[in-house]
């Protein structure tokens, strides 16, 4: 059933606000000191993963339009865009709380630890995507936006290391990403495959 063009604008900001609403129940806790024993520890689980399930959301799109639900599709710039919010607010607790803003210690802790590597490579790979995502900007870079945003898979692969190296021994929520992601990968490497001639293939 199609939704009338009406209800379309009412319909991107309700689904704007509920994006939004993590962060405003975050907020919300910051200033009402509502966190827990170790508030920094909750705002970097919960921003990390709501990186996760957006990005859960942006792979889902294109499976669901292709078997006729493409409602979630309208929305993957947007859900995208998000990624790079809550990823952005992940690395500012991170800076703020953790190295203290400290140039030298940011260098130290890419060294030293594989995941926070990992994870800062990702955020600057969403940096140009998200900068990208503006409507000027893609109909000027026509096809090549296209091929630039490919670089959202190297973003999940990343992500998903950062979360599997944080995990350490419980690496239940990293390898229930992972089957995900897996999944959704390899629904898009399917199609491909199958338009390559027999005699390659064997």
């Amino acid at each position: 059933m199609n939704i009338p063009s009406a209800l379309n604008p009412a319909l991107r900001v309700l689904v704007f606000l509920v994006c939004l609403a993590p962060f405003a129940l975050l907020v919300t806790g910051v200033v009402s000191n509502s966190l827990g024993p170790d508030p920094a520890d909750h705002l970097m689980h919960v921003t990390g993963e709501w990186v996760m399930r957006f990005l859960v959301l942006v792979l889902l799109a294109t499976p669901l339009a292709r078997h006729g639900w493409p409602r979630l599709a309208r929305y993957r710039r947007m859900l995208g865009l998000y990624v790079w919010f809550y990823a952005t607010l992940h690395l500012l607790v991170f800076a703020q709380v953790f190295i203290g803003w400290s140039g030298d210690q940011l260098i130290e802790e890419l060294v030293e630890r594989p995941y926070v590597l990992v994870g800062f490579v990702a955020w600057l790979i969403l940096v140009p995507l998200g900068i990208t995502s503006a409507r000027t900007v893609r109909k000027r870079m026509g096809r090549y936006w296209r091929q630039l945003h490919k670089l959202t898979y190297a973003v999940v692969v990343l992500g998903w290391l950062h979360l599997f190296w944080l995990s350490r021994s419980d690496v239940g929520n990293a390898a229930l990403y992972g089957g995900i992601f897996g999944i959704l990968l390899l629904y898009r490497i399917r199609p491909v495959a199958s338009r390559v001639p027999f005699k390659l293939r064997s």
